[in-house]
């Protein structure tokens, strides 16, 4: 961590928020909300256009809603109440449907949109709120914590500058800076594949795919969801492993892709490419979400593979927690103590739930033993066929039960 300290300069701003990601963003939202001053850093000339998540579980989409965004949401996304489970060559193997958990939530259904159409979403709403302030082009480089406040270096294009809040959120990804500066350890692993993310305008539908749809198999597992586009009739994107002994130029090629996407799909004809992009995956959760006035959230604390869509969602949760507990040390309602129930609170649920479901979610789609594959499809079959069962299911892979798990600690 960088020794200088921020002693003698005054403090300008409650909070400061490293990344304007979905969750930076939702924690600024939330935190201006509540008569909060914040002020928000990003590195890049603008938003990002990140293509990797787009699908929001039913509790997240009630946090959105609350923040004002639920509107906007709904009109430029995509309902989703049914996913599927699915063998690469039985097909279908258990239909869920979040129709069972329309006492559980208002919002029963996955919605689909894609992060780089929230974001815009979230930005226009925090222009509204007088306490927020927003820097682009402004890469937070370290920073050094005291008594009183964080003092947060900052490269932007006019040069070096300083700025001094209460708080710092490191909101600003897997790579996080304000994570490095701390020290904290990322503890976990790196899957050995590249994943691939490929989007079609081929109409999956037409072939029995429901917008959600995860593909069981030894060496072709893939998860498919469809997303809206500017127009019909919509993307469906397609996530698969690939080997990482074959270069990566390679993987890309349209030829190769399309020979994928045929093995998944053999039924046959054209799959005309929209976009197409690699990423490495990792399961790590840092060892801390909170040293001192600095705090950490989104993939800043925790990282996992997209298997059930937990890695977008859970960050949000953390940014909502985070708000509602620093809001109150901000306004002097409560001591600073309250945060260590943050960390407590969000890093609990994400051993538990995101890291354990996610992992359990490859290791199920990607098992290669025939006995546990057969034993693996007729348990989703069991739990898809008794409604009891199938609802308890749906409130784990909601990420429901985590929310209240987390509020229960």
């Amino acid at each position: 961590m960088i020794e200088q300290t921020g002693r003698g300069m005054l403090n300008t701003h409650q909070v400061i928020i490293a990344g304007t990601g979905p969750v930076g963003l939702v924690a600024a939202l939330a935190l201006v909300q509540r008569g909060v001053f914040v002020l928000a850093l990003e590195a890049e000339p603008g938003l990002t256009h990140d293509l990797r998540a787009g699908s929001f579980h039913p509790p997240t989409v009630e946090m959105l809603d609350a923040l004002g965004v639920g509107a906007a949401m709904h009109d430029a996304g995509l309902k989703v109440p049914i996913w599927q489970f699915r063998d690469r060559l039985e097909g279908v193997v258990a239909e869920f449907d979040l129709g069972l958990l329309r006492d559980e939530t208002k919002f029963p259904y996955r919605l689909h949109l894609e992060q780089h159409r929230l974001t815009p979403m979230l930005l226009e709403r925090l222009k509204s709120f007088p306490e927020a302030e927003v820097h682009f082009s402004s890469a937070v480089t370290g920073f050094a914590q005291d008594a009183e406040g964080v003092t947060v270096m900052v490269e932007a294009g006019g040069g070096p500058q300083q700025f001094r809040g209460d708080w710092l959120i490191g909101a600003d990804g897997g790579r996080s800076t304000v994570r490095r500066e701390t020290g904290i350890e990322f503890e976990g692993y790196t899957w050995p594949e590249r994943f691939l993310v490929a989007s079609t305008t081929r109409e999956l539908g037409d072939h029995g795919f429901a917008h959600t749809a995860y593909i069981a198999d030894p060496d072709r597992w893939a998860a498919v969801f469809k997303v809206p586009d500017k127009g019909p009739p919509g993307l469906w994107r397609i996530a698969y492993p690939t080997d990482p002994d074959i270069p990566e130029a390679e993987v890309l090629t349209s030829e190769e892709i399309k020979r994928r996407l045929e093995e998944l799909f053999p039924f046959g004809g054209a799959f005309p490419l929209k976009y197409r992009s690699t990423y490495r995956v990792h399961q790590r959760v840092a060892k801390q979400f909170r040293q001192g006035r600095v705090l950490l959230a989104g993939d800043a604390a925790h990282v996992n593979n997209p298997l059930g869509g937990f890695g977008l969602n859970g960050g949000i949760h953390d940014a909502v927690n985070l708000a509602e507990k620093l809001a109150e040390v901000v306004h002097q309602r409560a001591g600073a103590e309250l945060l260590d129930r943050y960390e407590v609170q969000r890093r609990t649920v994400n051993v538990e739930y995101v890291q354990a479901q996610s992992i359990r979610n490859k290791r199920m789609i990607e098992a290669r033993d025939p006995e546990v594959r057969k034993k693996n499809l007729e348990e989703m079959r069991q739990i898809a066929a008794e409604p009891e069962r199938a609802k308890a299911h749906l409130l784990n892979t909601s990420m429901i039960n985590s929310v209240r798990r987390a509020a229960s600690i």
